[in-house]
C-alpha cells in the first residue's frame, strides 16, 4: 500500500521478478494511467498486487463496506506488553521481554498481523469498524511507521527482504 514503509510505495500493482524470485526497484515498470505491463522473459515472473494504491484507510472502508469480519486482534484488547522502540510488543520466546523491559496490561490494537517478533502493538479503545476507520483518519503514523521493529533498524529493511525473495 502506498502509505506503508518507502520500498512498498515504490512496489508496483504488476511487479517484476528476476529468474531467482528476487526484486530490483529500478527493474520495476511506470504504470501510468492504469496500464500494466505484464510481460516478461523467459524465468522471469510478475506478482501482482491489485491493492497497491489503497491506503489503510481505504482498506478499513472497504472492510466497513463489504460487512467483512475480522478476528478480533485487529480491534483493541487488554493485553500484557512490553515497551521496546516506541513500540508496544508480547512476551515471548522469541526475546522478550530483556532485562529492564517491564511487563504491563494496556489496551492496545495491531494494525497489522505479522512475525510477533518484530510487529507491535498500538495504545487503542478502537473495539468497532467505526472507530477503527475514525482513528487511522486522524493518525499522522503509517501502520508500518508505528508496527514494524525491523523498520526501524534500517531504512532498507524492506528492500533487502524483497531482493531476497521474501514476499
Amino acid at each position: 500500500r502506498r502509505d506503508e514503509e518507502k520500498a512498498r510505495a515504490k512496489e508496483r500493482v504488476f511487479s517484476l521478478r528476476d529468474e531467482f524470485s528476487q526484486w530490483d526497484p529500478r527493474r520495476q515498470r511506470p504504470e501510468l494511467w492504469n496500464l500494466y505491463n505484464g510481460r516478461h522473459a523467459p524465468g522471469e515472473h510478475v506478482r501482482v498486487f491489485p491493492l497497491s494504491n489503497w491506503t489503510e484507510l481505504d482498506v478499513w472502508q472497504y472492510i466497513a463496506r463489504e460487512d467483512i469480519e475480522l478476528p478480533a486482534i485487529y480491534y483493541a484488547h487488554e493485553r500484557e506488553v512490553f515497551a521496546r522502540s516506541g513500540m508496544w510488543l508480547t512476551a515471548g520466546d522469541w526475546g522478550g521481554p530483556k532485562d529492564g523491559e517491564r511487563v504491563e496490561k494496556r489496551l492496545v490494537r495491531y494494525r497489522t498481523v505479522g512475525d510477533m517478533s518484530c510487529t507491535g502493538a498500538v495504545d487503542s479503545d478502537a473495539d468497532s469498524i467505526e472507530k477503527v476507520i475514525a482513528e487511522i483518519a486522524v493518525t499522522r503514523l503509517t501502520e508500518r511507521g508505528a508496527t514494524r521493529a525491523d523498520d526501524k533498524m534500517s531504512e532498507a529493511a524492506m528492500e533487502d527482504r524483497k531482493r531476497e525473495g521474501y514476499f
